[in-house]
């Protein structure tokens, strides 16, 4: 992808761990997730990102629940950045070149990471590994994550604020998964699915506007 200067000028805040199978079944009143083993702690998955930002969708139930119009998918630009932590280094912890980039072993990682190398081909309960320098966790690996941005291209030139293409037939996922090969999971990856798309390492974390 295309290295590029990105400043975002608003402050927001953004969930320390991803939407859990409990939090989802308490707005929603379901529980579709294909890994329902650890009591509602683990992220919720198989929801896709119109039935989280549709019109009777969770973050529209959530907001309709709490009387605000604040909560939100954060922006692509909006997770990396909370991704990162304020490093540069390949994932928030560091480099992690000294172990298996794939599905082996790597000791820097395991502390920080369920990634294919550790995870026992699962979800995990959110927050069981540690956080980020900004206090987050489960950035890197457990559940890919939605985002709000349509995905394409990124631009060349200095962005501010950026809210991704205006349309597009892919949403961007982000953030790595229990069955990924580590590097997937680094801060800087991009992938995407359709906004339809439901599977089990797919979930979210939310965002809320100040």
């Amino acid at each position: 992808e295309t290295l590029h200067q990105v400043a975002l000028t608003s402050d927001y805040y953004i969930g320390i761990h991803e939407v859990t199978q409990g939090q989802w079944q308490a707005v929603m009143g379901t529980a579709p997730s294909y890994f329902p083993s650890c009591l509602g702690q683990c992220p919720v998955e198989r929801v896709s990102w119109d039935d989280i930002r549709g019109a009777s969708g969770f973050i529209a139930k959530l907001n309709e629940l709490l009387g605000t119009t604040k909560f939100r998918l954060p922006t692509e630009a909006e997770w990396e950045r909370a991704a990162r932590g304020g490093t540069q280094s390949r994932f928030s912890f560091g480099n992690a070149l000294d172990g298996d980039d794939e599905c082996g072993a790597n000791a820097e990682a395991n502390e920080f990471v369920w990634w294919c190398g550790n995870s026992s081909s699962r979800t995990h309960g959110v927050g069981t590994k540690g956080s980020n320098p900004y206090g987050l966790f489960d950035m890197h690996g457990n559940v890919l994550e939605w985002v709000e941005d349509w995905y394409g291209d990124y631009p060349t030139s200095a962005q501010t604020n950026p809210t991704g293409p205006s349309a597009g037939s892919y949403r961007v996922v982000r953030g790595g998964a229990w069955y990924n090969s580590l590097r997937i999971s680094r801060s800087a990856l991009r992938a995407r699915d359709y906004s339809g798309a439901r599977f089990g390492d797919l979930g979210f974390r939310l965002a809320k506007s100040q």
